[in-house]
């Protein structure tokens, strides 16, 4: 493990976060796509309970 850790630099490039892209902006900050998410994980959930009930 040791002789691992030599080769690994804190704070290179390869570490850095995702910059997320042009269609996942849009999906993000899009009202519609929000409510019909909203929609999905609520039927979702409905399905869930009604099948511990």
């Amino acid at each position: 493990m040791k002789e691992i850790e030599k080769y690994v630099k804190p704070y290179d490039a390869n570490y850095t976060t995702m910059v997320p892209t042009s269609f996942v902006k849009f999906f993000r900050t899009c009202l519609i796509w929000q409510f019909i998410r909203f929609v999905m994980i609520n039927i979702k959930m409905l399905i869930v309970v009604r099948k511990s009930h």
